[in-house]
């Protein structure tokens, strides 16, 4: 017969796909004179002066009546990339209000690819009777802060796989201790008495000769006590 194959566990290898490199930054876009504003009709919009962030030029684009017809209630932003027809950019983007506290939110939004002119809208950014309700709107202005990280590449790496132990017993602390205490208490299976100072000792030899090699030699080796009475006395203690 073969001889049985030896046991072998399972092998391990991880690896992960991080962002090679990113770069973020972000663009505020005040408009005043909202009111004024109100005036455009949907679809028509008012364009941001353009701006650079991770080497890109982008613009942003306000739509005071919404963007399209089904929308028209709303204030739509939009993100546009300002380039060659042929550059692609992929990019993770998130409007808010000035006035609004920052989150870590950014970090969860889709990653999205703009293309030569193209652009990304948010189409309910807030209602118009909502804006006019907040303290967004003061002094009829208004601004909004639209973050972007420009992602330029990802790659793979190895990790380090982690080990699973296997579950192992649950093993209760040793008890040896007590039990040669109760032993010795008791006097079970006392086998060598020790007299010292007119007083006598039970003990067991065993014991004795594991944990000292002084009693070791004296009750096992060559200097074994021989009296008959089994007992050993310790003088000038």
């Amino acid at each position: 017969m073969p001889p049985a194959a030896s046991a072998r566990g399972p092998s391990r290898s991880a690896s992960a796909i991080v962002v090679a490199d990113t770069a973020r930054g972000y663009h505020i876009l005040r408009i005043d004179g909202y009111s004024l504003t109100k005036e455009t009709p949907t679809g028509e919009c008012i364009k941001s002066h353009p701006f650079t962030i991770g080497g890109h030029r982008w613009s942003i684009k306000y739509y005071p009546n919404g963007n399209k017809p089904d929308v028209k209630d709303y204030i739509s932003f939009s993100l546009h990339l300002v380039g060659a027809p042929t550059e692609k950019v992929k990019a993770q983007f998130q409007f808010r209000f000035v006035s609004e506290v920052p989150d870590n939110s950014l970090t969860s939004e889709d990653v999205d690819i703009f293309k030569g002119t193209g652009g990304w809208v948010y189409s309910k950014l807030i209602q118009r009777i909502e804006l006019e309700k907040l303290e967004h709107l003061k002094d009829d202005s208004f601004a909004v802060r639209c973050d972007i990280i420009v992602v330029n590449g990802f790659r793979a790496v190895e990790e380090h796989a982690e080990v699973i132990t296997p579950a192992l017993v649950d093993v209760p602390p040793s008890d040896l201790h007590q039990h040669l205490g109760d032993l010795l208490l008791t006097e079970k299976g006392a086998d060598v008495v020790f007299e010292v100072g007119g007083q006598t000792f039970e003990a067991h030899h065993c014991v004795l000769a594991a944990r000292s090699p002084v009693f070791s030699a004296e009750l096992f080796g060559t200097t074994k006590e021989s009296d008959t009475e089994g007992v050993i006395r310790i003088d000038d203690i």
